[in-house]
């Protein structure tokens, strides 16, 4: 069995918090460090997290009396006592590139959750069934760094996991070719609860900053291909996309449109979906979903409150497949935000990065 020593930097965030408790009976990866601020720093993380803890399950009690580390000052204790880690930090842009950056030159993987730098060109963004050979550019990222361990691999944007792992197995045989998409974003994304945002609670924001932007844009570096050593995003499908904060606690929705260069049936769409597997189906990766689509036939289905946590908040589901007066097609698709979108996402792509040999255990 494989065994690594992993780190969580921004352990104090809601990211961060979700990292704790899908770690904590990991039958590969063993906590064995905390970071965040420097305001935590010196703490017990349940010292540190105190009333800001928004899990639905306790502290991990393997977690609770590590001292809390901080991210930045302590990079070399930290990176001494791990294999590699997870980082879900709340900084400016800049300031988490340089962070990774600092990461990575010590000769410790990054596991990313972060956007910084999802379009660093030698950086890897994946979504493990979709785009594992991606993961071949840590190869050139090494050469750049200077590093022989040491590297950046980055998952891509929450609300993307909800639809675009529906369209891309469709697009080798048929030709995915325009996608209009609106996105229904619950509130964790924003890293809230409703006791901490009550001006969510019967309400709706139309408008979630930059959201648009990577909806549209991310979704290219995922259909693109490695050309010497960078990522080249795809030129198509074309995006554009409107993205909403709804009043939910968990789980993005994605209203999606699609029109394709060859139209298929909908018998031929909903047999790709039921059938497509990707590398941690096939590998048996320990977070992999066993049926990573899931079609629902009813009219009102899927659910929010009903499918999210579905094969562990991991799997993706999709309903109200039907031809449309303008596109082709159109559907609905939903994913759990902070699970499959966020840190459950950069979990299943650490193992995915760890099966294929990226990261060897020091210890």
């Amino acid at each position: 069995m494989k065994h690594y020593k992993v780190g969580i930097v921004g352990a104090t965030g809601m990211v961060g918090q979700r990292f704790a408790t899908l770690l904590e009976n990991h039958p590969w990866f063993e906590v064995v460090a905390l970071a965040a601020s420097s305001r935590s720093a010196g703490k017990t993380y349940k010292e540190a997290v105190g009333a800001k803890w928004c899990m639905s399950t306790p502290i991990p009690a393997n977690m609770e009396n590590l001292i809390v580390m901080d991210a930045t000052a302590d990079i070399d204790k930290i990176t001494a006592a791990v294999d590699f880690v997870f980082c879900a930090v709340d900084m400016k842009k800049d300031e988490i590139k340089a962070l990774e950056k600092q990461y990575a030159l010590a000769e410790c993987p990054v596991i990313s959750n972060n956007s910084a730098n999802r379009h660093t060109p030698d950086v890897p963004m994946m979504i493990p069934e979709l785009n594992p050979d991606h993961s071949e550019i840590i190869h050139a990222q090494r050469k750049h760094l200077g590093t022989k361990r040491g590297f950046i691999a980055v998952k891509s944007n929450c609300s993307l996991q909800s639809y675009v792992p529906a369209l891309y197995p469709l697009d080798e045989k048929f030709g995915v070719k325009d996608v209009l998409v609106c996105t229904y974003q619950a509130i964790s994304g924003a890293g809230k609860t409703f006791n901490t945002w009550p001006e969510m609670v019967d309400n709706v924001i139309p408008y979630i900053g930059g959201e648009e932007e990577k909806s549209e844009i991310e979704p290219l570096k995922i259909w693109g291909k490695i050309e010497g050593e960078e990522i080249v995003p795809a030129t198509s499908p074309k995006f554009t996309a409107q993205c909403l904060r709804v009043p939910c606690s968990d789980g993005h929705m994605a209203a999606v449109f699609v029109r394709f260069e060859k139209k298929p049936t909908k018998e031929e769409i909903l047999e790709i979906w039921k059938n497509f597997k990707g590398y941690p189906q096939e590998v048996e990766l320990p977070s992999a979903p066993k049926q990573f689509l899931n079609y629902f036939e009813e009219d009102n289905m899927p659910q929010t409150k009903l499918q999210r946590d579905l094969e562990g908040g991991m799997a993706v589901s999709v309903g109200r497949l039907r031809e449309d007066s303008q596109y082709d097609y159109k559907f609905v698709c939903l994913s759990h935000n902070t699970l499959r979108g966020a840190a459950g996402g950069a979990v299943l792509m650490a193992e995915q990065i760890c099966s294929q040999g990226f990261i060897d255990s020091k210890f």
